[in-house]
């Protein structure tokens, strides 16, 4: 039996995807980053195998995508995250010509054809506003868990707007809102909704077309999905596990080489 292992390092979490030659996933698995790229790669490799019950020798390519896929020493070729995340989008959801993809680190929108190709991409990747760890700094701030920020954000009536775009500043402003005894759900549903507009500027430079997919940790928060369906005036298409999205893109895209 031929194997095929896409692997997604991000600056928060590793993931990894194994494939049969049919395309079906047989495995997958999910382990924080760290500090050392290399051995989260191996780590999330180790658990993908056992929990598909099958041999490493049983790969025959492995495809790497990521910020750390350069630290990957076994895999045959390194795919940015583009189109791992298009291919990943488009095969869980065929009718996809916009991803909105909301890592650890960065965020991305990229607009494809009806065959699947990417066609035109935005990328933020110089700040970490926006992103699943501006959510993670301030949900400390607000000692709130980080999974129920959404949850939280809908419950709020009203929201406080959150003037900063910068996280650290952001984080200050955070502080001053407690201070002012606002209600955290305000506050929450307030920097949700600075990361849909930092998003929206992508979206209008790039272009949006029918149907949205949303990839990344980012979409399993119902409070930012729900402020960007408004915002763009349409529903989007969030698989169960949309942060296995870029592994499984890049191990189809083994398969496909």
């Amino acid at each position: 039996m031929k194997l095929f292992l896409g692997l997604d390092v991000g600056s928060m979490s590793t993931e990894a995807v194994l494939v049969n030659e049919e395309g079906v996933v047989l495995g997958q698995s999910m382990t924080l980053t760290g500090s050392r790229s290399v051995v989260a790669a191996e780590t999330a490799l180790l658990h993908c195998l056992a929990g598909a019950g099958v041999e490493r020798e049983s790969i025959v390519r492995c495809v790497a995508t990521g910020y750390g896929r350069v630290s990957v020493p076994f895999a045959d070729r390194r795919i940015t995250e583009i189109s791992c995340h298009g291919a990943g989008a488009f095969a869980l959801f065929p009718n996809t010509r916009t991803v909105i993809d909301i890592g650890g680190q960065d965020s991305k929108v990229i607009r494809m054809d009806k065959s699947g190709k990417v066609i035109d991409f935005a990328m933020n990747d110089k700040c970490a506003a926006g992103t699943g760890r501006f959510l993670e700094v301030m949900a400390d701030k607000l000692d709130v868990p980080l999974d129920k920020m959404g949850a939280l954000a809908l419950e709020a009536r009203r929201e406080v707007p959150i003037s900063s775009v910068c996280t650290v500043f952001a984080e200050s402003e955070v502080v001053s809102l407690l201070a002012q005894d606002h209600p955290k759900e305000e506050i929450v549903k307030g920097l949700h909704r600075s990361i849909v507009n930092r998003t929206w500027a992508m979206i209008r430079s790039v272009g949006i077309e029918d149907a949205v997919t949303m990839t990344g940790g980012v979409a399993k928060n119902q409070g930012v999905v729900k402020l960007l369906q408004d915002k763009l005036g349409r529903p989007i298409q969030v698989n169960e596990e949309p942060q296995m999205v870029g592994a499984l893109g890049a191990a189809l895209l083994a398969r496909e080489a």
